[in-house]
C-alpha cells in the first residue's frame, strides 16, 4: 500500500526523473557553483528545471525529502488518494509558474538564486499546510466536498465511513488494494450524480443545501453496507457489480472494469462520468457518455497504456486524439483527458444491465487538458 503512494510521489516531486537533460538551467554561470550537488547527484540527467534545482541544491534537496514525507503522510490518511495525487501535481505546476519556471524553458544563470529562493519558500509553506488537519477540506474544490466539510454531521459521517473502509483495504494485497481504492473513488462519483452535485463546483454552498439530505442518506447506506461485510473486504470490493439501469453509473462501472482488466489503475483514474444520450430497448442499450480521467503517472501519448486506458493515441500539439502512432511525447501527472464514447449494454435475466465492452477503443471525440 505504502509503496503505491511513494512511487507516485517520487514521480511528482521529480527528485528522480530519468531522461536526457534539455539544458534546463542556462549555464552562463558555472552550474556547479550555483548547484553544489549537481555533479554528485547526476542532475544533468533530469529534464525539468525545477527538479534539477531540487537535485543540485543542498537546502532544496533536504526540503524536497521533507515534502515527500508530508505528502506521503497525507496520502496514507486519505482513502481518495487519486484526487490528492492530482491536486499535488497541480500545485507543483502553480509553484513552478509563480517562481518563474515555465515548462522546460531554461532558467538564466542570473535568475537561479531568485528562483531557488522562491522554490524553497513555496515548498516550506506547503509542508506546513499539509500537516494542517483542515487542509484536506481546504484543498477540496468539488461541490460535495465543500458541503461535507461545512456540515459537522456530514463530516463525521464521512470520517466514520473512511475509518471503516481503510482498515479493510489494508488487509488486501497490493493489486486488490489498488482496485479497492478505485472502487471507493467510484462510490463518490456515484454519490455526486445521485445527489445532483456534478458540475457544481462553482455554485455557492448555500445554494446546494437541498443536497445535504441526499449526502446523509448516502453515508448511512454505505456505512450499513460496510458493516454488513463483517470485516471481509472481498464482500465489498471483490465481487462483480451490475447496475439496475443503463446510465452514467453503468458507464462508470464499465470503465472501471476495463481499467482494472488492462492494468490502468497506476496510470489514470476516472474523475467524472457524464451521460450525453442513450438509446434503450428491451434487452440492449447504448449510452453515449463523456469520461474525464486524471493522469496519475507519466506515460507515452501513443502507447499500449494510452490505447488501452484512454481509448486512443493523442497528439499533444493539438491536444486531440491521434489516429495513427508516431508520437513519443509523455503525459505528465495532472493531465485531464476527456473522451466521448458509446457504451453498449445487455440486459441480464435478473433485470440488471451489464457492459459488453472490454476496451475503450474507439472514441468518438477527445480533449487533453493540462490545467485543473
Amino acid at each position: 500500500m505504502r509503496a503505491i503512494g511513494l512511487a507516485v510521489i517520487a514521480i511528482q516531486i521529480g527528485l528522480i526523473v530519468p531522461g536526457h537533460a534539455e539544458n534546463p538551467v542556462d549555464d552562463d554561470r558555472s552550474i556547479t557553483d550555483v548547484l553544489p550537488l549537481f555533479i554528485k547527484n547526476r542532475c544533468e540527467d533530469i529534464r525539468s528545471p525545477a527538479d534539477q534545482m531540487f537535485c543540485g541544491d543542498p537546502e532544496l534537496n533536504a526540503v524536497g525529502v521533507k515534502l515527500n514525507a508530508a505528502i506521503a503522510e497525507r496520502l496514507n490518511r486519505l482513502p481518495n488518494r487519486n484526487l490528492a495525487v492530482v491536486e499535488n501535481a497541480e500545485w507543483i505546476r502553480e509553484r513552478n509558474s509563480s517562481c518563474g519556471i515555465l515548462g522546460r524553458l531554461s532558467v538564466k544563470g542570473q535568475d537561479i538564486k531568485a528562483v531557488r529562493d522562491c522554490l524553497l519558500k513555496e515548498s516550506k509553506e506547503r509542508i506546513e499546510i499539509l500537516s494542517d488537519p483542515n487542509f484536506d477540506c481546504l484543498a477540496i474544490n468539488t461541490a460535495a466536498g465543500r458541503l461535507i466539510c461545512s456540515d459537522p454531521s456530514l463530516a463525521l459521517a464521512k470520517t466514520e465511513l473512511n475509518d471503516m473502509v481503510m482498515p479493510l483495504i489494508a488487509r488486501l494485497n497490493e493489486n486488490d488494494a489498488r482496485e479497492a481504492f478505485a472502487e471507493f473513488d467510484r462510490w463518490g462519483r456515484e454519490r455526486d450524480r445521485k445527489c445532483g452535485l456534478e458540475e457544481k463546483q462553482h455554485v455557492p454552498s448555500r445554494d446546494l443545501a437541498s443536497s445535504e439530505g441526499c449526502l446523509a442518506d448516502y453515508f448511512a447506506k454505505k456505512i450499513a453496507e460496510v458493516s454488513a461485510a463483517k470485516g471481509d473486504p472481498k464482500k465489498l470490493f471483490g465481487r462483480p457489480r451490475f447496475t439496475p439501469l443503463p446510465n452514467a453509473d453503468a458507464v462508470d462501472l464499465c470503465v472501471a472494469q476495463i481499467h482494472s482488466s488492462n492494468g490502468c489503475l497506476d496510470f489514470v483514474a476516472v474523475d467524472r462520468v457524464f451521460q450525453i444520450d442513450s438509446d434503450v430497448s428491451e434487452k440492449t442499450a447504448e449510452v453515449i457518455a463523456e469520461v474525464e480521467m486524471a493522469v496519475l503517472a507519466p506515460f507515452t501519448a501513443c502507447s499500449p497504456v494510452a490505447s488501452s486506458c484512454t481509448g486512443t493515441c493523442w497528439d499533444l500539439t493539438s491536444n486531440r486524439p491521434k489516429s495513427t502512432p508516431g508520437t513519443r511525447d509523455n503525459f505528465i501527472i495532472g493531465y485531464r483527458l476527456r473522451i466521448e464514447k458509446s457504451f453498449a449494454f445487455q440486459k441480464a435475466d435478473d433485470g440488471s444491465w451489464r457492459c459488453n465492452l472490454t476496451t475503450l477503443q474507439p472514441v468518438e471525440a477527445g480533449l487533453a487538458l493540462t490545467g485543473p
